[in-house]
């Protein structure tokens, strides 16, 4: 069954209440500490969020036909202002870009929900509000992470959120892996998720893609499904791996974090 706008909104509603729950009480030391994602600090993995909430926010008032296309450069324009912005400035125009963008979403009715479509401008046909949403909430759940972890090394990807983009994981892993980190060893692993449960193939050849679970596979990847999201995402470094997760066969855990190198 297809994954309703409804569900998405109502992750997005409980992520951004616990981020700003968080974001409210940083100081700029805090603000500039090393966040989750590689090279950026705490203020940056903001900027990040806040200016995407903006630029979704005016791709839902273009489709809603609220306000005219989009100039070719409008998010360019948005970009450069956010990073003008000082670390203080990019706590508090997040909490506002993402109050109002979550805020829009919530706004529509049922038949907006389910008629509306959006064009991203990097998609060939314009989307569904389900799969907007969904995009959104794959960049914000992990993004999420990326600030918490700054201050809880243990942090976990929000539980809401977890299954949601497990069910999007087989469409992104075409872009976010790279199977020539194992060119000579192609392989296909068992994966065993749990929270929620699933028994799934790990293909890793010329391309890396999730398929039935395979009769004979090579090796088995065991593991919590907000771990194994985590380490597709490139999230998982040494110190943010939890015991639950077990791989065996050829390849190592060491292996897959080349294959999952982060985005």
């Amino acid at each position: 069954m297809a994954t309703t706008a409804d569900t998405i909104i109502a992750a997005l509603r409980s992520g951004h209440d616990e981020l700003a729950a968080l974001v409210r009480d940083l100081g700029p030391t805090d603000l500039t500490r090393p966040s989750g994602a590689d090279e950026w600090q705490v203020s940056q993995v903001l900027s990040h969020l806040g200016s995407g909430a903006e630029i979704n926010e005016a791709t839902l008032e273009v489709a809603l036909g609220e306000r005219p296309a989009l100039e070719a450069d409008f998010n360019k324009q948005v970009w450069a202002r956010w990073d003008a912005m000082t670390p203080i400035e990019h706590a508090e125009g997040f909490l506002e870009a993402n109050r109002r963008l979550v805020e829009r979403y919530e706004s529509l009715d049922a038949t907006a929900r389910e008629s509306v479509r959006i064009d991203l401008g990097f998609l060939p046909a314009p989307v569904d509000l389900a799969t907007a949403a969904g995009m959104r909430l794959s960049e914000f759940a992990l993004h999420q992470w990326d600030v918490e972890v700054a201050f809880n090394r243990w942090a976990t990807v929000a539980p809401e959120a977890v299954p949601l983009l497990l069910d999007r994981l087989a469409g992104l892993l075409g872009w976010i892996a790279r199977p020539d980190a194992i060119a000579d060893r192609p392989v296909e692993l068992a994966l065993r998720l749990s929270d929620p449960d699933r028994s799934l193939g790990l293909r890793l050849t010329d391309r890396v893609e999730l398929s039935e679970l395979p009769e004979q596979p090579a090796g088995e990847i065991v593991a919590p499904a907000e771990t194994f999201l985590r380490l597709a995402a490139g999230r998982l470094a040494p110190e943010h791996t939890p015991e639950t997760i077990t791989v065996t066969g050829p390849l190592g855990l060491d292996d897959l974090r080349r294959v999952f190198p982060g985005y």
